[in-house]
């Protein structure tokens, strides 16, 4: 990897993270790619094109979108063919990540070139950071759909992930979103980071009903969103109806069979699934 950005870089393609939000947090890495590359891929080359100016940057933009995304694939193996090097970037943050590129970076292992990772900031592992909320497993989610039952029925499948869930939001339909989880999800803690290295950076972490309160009477918020919503917390098992499981399943089973059967139907202890059989079998 060259170490200055007057070096060239090996032919292939480098997926480049840029700032979300404060131009500072660029990579030093990033900045010598950007510079050496051939060509730079991105989302918008106006909006590009502020942040190459700021760096100092003078690469050829093109632009790469999921509407340009299955010509844009052999424009670029035919620049790595000629043994050039091309970044991609998108508008803010890590590519790939709710963006197009996956495809791209197929085509190109695919056709025996070389791909390199150049990471940097990336808005929801950002979020996730200072959410305030459990790290230690999460689901990114991005973009919900936008129309509400299409909404809710992607919320009732993520109902019973067990880790903390990750998504964008648009300010607009925050409120309405943060109301939809609450019934669909049940009253879990979530999180929201909004303008997240900005000026405005705010985090606010309360109840879902909470929040939509607040932004229904506050209106919508201005700036970019990450919102992240608690594990489902662990519920004790109902006794009664793990009992009535048993007996059923005692009367056609032998004890071993029947335990595995109901601890694997209802997600209760397997051990205390047991004692409770022990005490039952003789009532069947």
């Amino acid at each position: 990897m060259p170490q200055d950005a007057s070096s060239p870089l090996p032919a292939g393609l480098y997926v480049t993270a840029t700032p979300i939000g404060n131009l500072k947090d660029v990579t030093l890495r990033a900045v010598e790619v950007l510079k050496a590359a051939h060509h730079i891929l991105c989302e918008d080359t106006r909006v590009a094109g502020v942040l190459m100016r700021h760096l100092g940057v003078a690469t050829p933009l093109a632009p790469y979108h999921d509407h340009n995304e299955s010509r844009m694939v052999g424009t670029v193996l035919s620049w790595l063919e000629k043994g050039e090097a091309v970044a991609l970037i998108s508008d803010a943050g890590t590519p790939l990540i709710s963006d197009p590129g996956y495809r791209l970076v197929r085509a190109v292992q695919d056709a025996g070139y070389r791909t390199f990772s150049i990471p940097g900031a990336c808005a929801a592992v950002a979020g996730l950071s200072i959410s305030g909320l459990a790290t230690d497993r999460f689901f990114f989610e991005g973009f919900l759909p936008p129309k509400a039952k299409a909404r809710r029925d992607r919320l009732a499948q993520l109902r019973s992930i067990d880790a903390t869930l990750v998504f964008y939001e648009s300010p607009r339909r925050l409120t309405d979103t943060l109301e939809a989880m609450a019934e669909v999800l049940g009253d879990r803690e979530a999180s929201i980071g909004r303008e997240i290295t900005k000026a405005f950076e705010e985090v606010r972490r309360a109840p879902l009903s909470e929040l939509a309160a607040h932004y229904r009477e506050a209106g919508a918020p201005k700036g970019e969103i990450v919102l992240m919503v608690a594990a489902p917390a662990e519920q004790a098992p109902d006794w009664a109806q793990v009992d009535g499981q048993l007996k059923d399943a005692l009367r056609d089973m032998r004890l071993k069979d029947a335990v595995d059967h109901v601890t694997a139907l209802t997600g209760a202890s397997r051990r205390e699934v047991y004692q409770r059989a022990l005490a039952l079998r003789d009532e069947v």
